[in-house]
């Protein structure tokens, strides 16, 4: 137990600015403490049968917290719960080892019945804010979940996913990342991103709308070139070969920066 401690010690001060020494992460940062609750009370109890006296520490834990882990859930080493209100980790949710979790995330089920209903983390996974994960989906190693974003289907191994319900961010938009290169986690190629954000990070939605518009820019001045030559030719083509109001591709580009 005091080695899984001293791992998530290390841990936070890899991954958290804010920390200033061991003691004041021991004794103010209630992920350690709903961690602590969960690895030497809770989880032990629930896995020898003492169910009801398990969720019965792992309700005090969320009434010291405000974080709420299911005493059967499986969490790995070195995860990190930064600020952590409102964290919500179901029952048969698996979390692997250096994932980090910010507030407000939601390990969620989808069905009633009994059996595996919630998420299984892979190792180095970050899911940002207010993310919800709901069902018995695979979130591949150093995956990233952004804020806010409703995950539903299983996320690649190094994908980022991103809006509601969560989509798959284009390669390239993957690479362009907040790192702190020194500190590498799990134990794919990924390094840490707060917030599973990036500065250049875009909704594959409005990256798809800056290649429709730009096709539709490219095929109206290839339209207007044909028109031109077909009038030198001889052809009515219309007054002028283009619409009244010609389509500004660089003003609706501007609009969805």
């Amino acid at each position: 137990m005091f080695k899984y401690v001293r791992e998530d010690i290390k841990a936070i001060f890899e991954r958290d600015p804010a920390a200033r020494s061991s003691w004041e992460i021991l004794t103010c940062y209630p992920g350690v403490h709903a961690l602590i609750f969960h690895r030497l009370l809770a989880g032990p109890c629930w896995r020898l049968g003492l169910r009801w006296l398990a969720r019965w520490f792992s309700t005090i834990a969320r009434w010291m917290t405000g974080i709420e882990i299911h005493p059967g859930a499986t969490i790995g080493r070195r995860v990190f719960i930064d600020h952590g209100m409102g964290v919500v980790i179901g029952e048969t949710a698996e979390i692997g080892d250096d994932c980090t979790l910010y507030h407000g995330v939601t390990l969620g089920g989808t069905s009633w019945n009994k059996g595996k209903r919630h998420p299984t983390l892979g190792t180095g996974v970050v899911v940002g804010a207010g993310a919800k994960i709901l069902g018995p989906i695979l979130i591949g190693n150093d995956a990233r979940i952004g804020s806010n974003a409703v995950v539903v289907r299983e996320v690649p191994p190094g994908a980022t996913a991103v809006g509601i319900p969560a989509r798959i961010l284009a390669k390239d938009d993957e690479q362009k990342k907040e790192v702190k290169p020194e500190t590498p986690v799990g134990t794919g190629t990924m390094h840490f991103s707060a917030y599973a954000v990036s500065r250049d990070m875009n909704d594959p939605v409005v990256l798809a709308l800056h290649q429709l518009f730009d096709h539709v820019a490219k095929t109206e001045e290839r339209l207007a070139a044909v028109a031109e030559h077909l009038r030198g030719q001889g052809f009515d083509c219309g007054a002028t070969g283009q619409t009244k109001e010609p389509l500004d591709a660089a003003s609706l580009d501007k609009m969805l920066e």
